[in-house]
């Protein structure tokens, strides 16, 4: 098992068997939990409240995993699951808060101006700002496409959009950092 890249066909046969279930769960949170959590980061920016959801995250892949269908990828299937949770978790900051998304873009903001663990250059924290005034939607189709390298077709099955709507949303996204970046100049 020298292997360091263990195929997804591998964890999901383990997981089927009972004596080999938490050996092939661990096997899953070696190979993705680093990937999903900078997916949730990216999208809820607090390391706390990015460490609580992915814990969410793969509660859920336990539960739901013996139900996994073959035919959708395994990482497209988790994407989608800890999107769905950073939507939820948004949309109920935003209500608890009794406040626009907006408000919640600029706490995010300040949030990632006093983030211990945010270490990045000015040039990562102009382009982290930038997108926290994008609509939801624009975000989760630039965080995709630019930081995890998603084709269209990938990010089509996470969020249940067409291939052309979410080119759409990603030029929108470029068009509207652009014109912040060159703002904040």
């Amino acid at each position: 098992m020298s292997n360091p890249v263990v195929e997804d066909a591998e964890i999901l046969e383990k997981f089927q068997d009972e004596k080999t279930r938490n050996l092939a769960f661990n096997m899953l949170l070696k190979k993705y939990q680093q990937k999903i959590y900078w997916h949730v980061r990216r999208m809820v920016i607090d390391h706390d409240d990015a460490d609580d959801l992915v814990q969410d995250v793969f509660i859920k892949v336990w539960k739901n995993l013996p139900g996994f269908r073959s035919d959708a990828q395994l990482y497209t299937w988790m994407y989608r699951i800890a999107t769905n949770e950073c939507i939820t978790f948004l949309n109920r900051k935003k209500l608890k808060n009794n406040v626009s998304f907006d408000d919640v873009s600029h706490e995010l903001s300040e949030t990632l101006a006093d983030s211990t663990y945010f270490d990045g250059d000015k040039a990562q924290m102009k382009l982290q700002k930038a997108l926290l005034t994008l609509p939801e939607k624009q975000k989760l189709v630039f965080n995709m496409k630019y930081y995890d390298d998603m084709k269209y077709e990938e990010m089509s099955e996470v969020l249940g959009t067409s291939v052309g709507a979410l080119k759409s949303s990603f030029h929108l996204a470029v068009k509207k950092i652009e014109a912040f970046l060159l703002a904040e100049d």
